[in-house]
């Protein structure tokens, strides 16, 4: 086992989490590489081979005009998340690139402090090591969430 590689990849898996916990979501899209693909679909429609997504961005820019939307044209109640990663699997690809598969839960807080399980499953993420300023991104993250029901706006990212 690569401990430097596992810790690179979890270390990326803990910054992108805090940035979106800590409502920094315009610090979100320097996470992907400026061809990125990000998915959000649910497990049957991901074991069925079915393209179809919840979320479907192919660029950094994609999501660039997800988070301008969010701040200034979606209208949703007040809300923020808690993302909790585990079991992280990481496969080495090639020298620059490493498939990893983790687990998530989401629990989302209201504004009136009410908590409750917002999200579960799985992400399955392609990761050039050298990226950006010499950190690495996401090429493709695939999030896949174990029910197909989503009971509100899926405003902010998973």
């Amino acid at each position: 086992m690569d401990i430097a590689l596992q810790l690179t990849v979890e270390n990326l898996l803990a910054r992108y989490t805090h940035a979106i916990d800590d409502d920094q979501l315009e610090a979100w899209p320097d996470f992907f590489v400026e061809g990125a693909r990000y998915h959000i679909t649910t497990a049957e429609n991901h074991e069925r081979g079915l393209p179809l997504s919840l979320v479907h961005a192919d660029s950094r820019a994609m999501l660039r005009d997800r988070v301008n939307a969010l701040r200034h044209a979606n209208v949703y109640e007040a809300q923020r998340y808690r993302h909790v990663f585990s079991a992280v699997l990481v496969e080495r690809i090639d020298m620059q690139t490493v498939r990893a598969v983790s687990s998530f839960q989401v629990v989302r807080i209201m504004h009136s402090g009410e908590a409750t399980l917002f999200a579960s499953g799985r992400c399955i993420d392609r990761i050039h090591l050298a990226g950006e300023n010499g950190q690495a991104q996401f090429e493709e993250r695939l999030v896949i969430l174990d029910s197909r029901r989503v009971d509100t706006l899926l405003a902010i990212p998973l």
